[in-house]
């Protein structure tokens, strides 16, 4: 790799994929979830345990539980909007 092809690849400006925006907004639709419903997130997840775990229901996190969700769903929010910023 060249120093000039590994300085725009340090940049930023290397061309980005055409599926990144999409992917990037469907990131943001998730946080928000995560931060406005993260009950919506257990329900799915607790569906997808039937087969391996006895009794899914006994896995719903606490309220504690739920506002670390939130906090970490906002810190996902702010890096995925700021990835988007940069990508356009």
């Amino acid at each position: 790799m060249s120093h000039a092809s590994m300085l725009q690849a340090a940049s930023g400006d290397g061309g980005s994929s055409p599926a990144l925006i999409p992917i990037l907004c469907l990131f943001l639709v998730m946080g928000l979830v995560q931060v406005v419903r993260p009950q919506l997130l257990w329900r799915l997840n607790s569906r997808l345990q039937r087969g391996w775990v006895k009794n899914p229901e006994a896995t719903e996190p606490t309220a504690k539980g739920y506002a670390m969700q939130r906090v970490v769903g906002v810190l996902f929010l702010a890096t995925a909007g700021w990835m988007l910023l940069r990508a356009l």
